[in-house]
């Protein structure tokens, strides 16, 4: 049985509440919730209703991560998102009247045109919601997508890398000074005492490479080395439920497998464990010869019980990772 969902897109919300309810019930009746500690369901903040809320917190869903990308309205034009930044607000406030306190917000830093102010007023409008976690992701210009397009016309020009860099400082100290640690390249939990620990439980299972069942279309799956993921087609997939084809199907060979545990665990801040890396790697492997390199030039550390990337490393995480693949 599960102990972490995740219902992601930002779409579930726009589902119908009764839709929602028939939905649960029938994860119940199966028997999948019993175990689950994090219940988390991904949610545009135009989208939240009371109504929707109390059907998921009914059913046991206990985390939403919520989408703001920014606070200023000219910036979520250039990244050609329509919400209304009000609309934040209010969501985070029908969460918690539901009884949800665990709310996750992601905001976008390095968008084209950004200043530093409009990046501490973001941080400013967000740790005023009081989260108890954040991600800060810089803008990627994804293939295929408007915003690249727009790009390859001249129409936008991308952030420079020393301006990028200082705002992820700025992120890392604003967030630090507030009362979050961060615990991987692009995310923040909040500080708790004794049990409270508000890492998100899905993505750490990610970045330790552990075992997950995507279910519906779109969705990836990993186990053991195998990686797979559905058709991303609606229709498709319902007409050939319950085996539609999948669009991606692939095992990793041993040394690929080494190299993706060692790539996604390095993302975090503890990094990993120095005795499977001595176990993983043979003698004659020759990314022990890249980790000794990195360490050399203070990109990776070793602690008494770790290997992982140095707070210098950080600005450069995916260089880092790519040459261990």
């Amino acid at each position: 049985m599960p102990e972490t969902i995740f219902v992601g897109g930002g779409t579930p919300t726009l589902l119908p509440a009764a839709m929602w309810a028939r939905l649960l019930n029938a994860m119940a009746s199966l028997d999948l919730l019993a175990n689950v500690r994090e219940f988390t369901v991904e949610a545009n903040p135009e989208t939240v209703t009371p109504e929707l809320m109390r059907t998921l917190v009914a059913s046991g869903v206990n985390r939403i991560s919520m989408g703001a990308q920014s606070f200023q309205p000219r910036l979520l034009k250039a990244l050609e998102r329509w919400h209304d930044p009000a609309s934040v607000a209010r969501a985070v406030t029908i969460v918690r009247d539901a009884g949800i306190a665990n709310v996750n917000l992601d905001l976008i830093f390095a968008i084209p045109g950004q200043t530093m102010a409009e990046l501490d007023a973001d941080l400013d409008a967000a740790l005023a919601l009081e989260p108890t976690h954040l991600s800060c992701y810089s803008l990627i210009f994804e293939p295929h997508t408007p915003l690249t397009k727009r790009m390859a016309l001249g129409l936008i020009k991308p952030m420079d890398e020393q301006t990028e860099r200082a705002m992820y400082e700025h992120v890392m100290g604003r967030l630090d000074d507030a009362g979050f640690e961060q615990y991987e390249v692009s995310n923040w939990a909040r500080r708790g005492g004794g049990a409270a620990d508000h890492r998100c439980a899905h993505n750490l299972l990610y970045w330790r490479n552990d075992n997950w069942i995507g279910v519906g279309p779109s969705a990836a799956s990993h186990m053991a080395g195998r990686r797979w993921k559905n058709r991303p087609h609606l229709g498709a997939y319902i007409a050939q439920s319950p085996d539609p084809t999948l669009a991606e199907d692939e095992t990793l060979e041993p040394a690929r497998q080494v190299g993706e545990r060692l790539m996604l665990a390095l993302r975090t801040r503890e990094g990993i464990a120095l005795a499977w890396v001595e176990q993983a790697l043979a003698a004659d492997d020759d990314r022990r010869d890249v980790i000794d390199e990195l360490v050399a030039i203070d990109m990776l550390e070793r602690t008494d019980t770790h290997l992982r990337v140095t707070n210098q490393g950080l600005f450069v995480a995916d260089a880092i990772v790519a040459r261990l693949l």
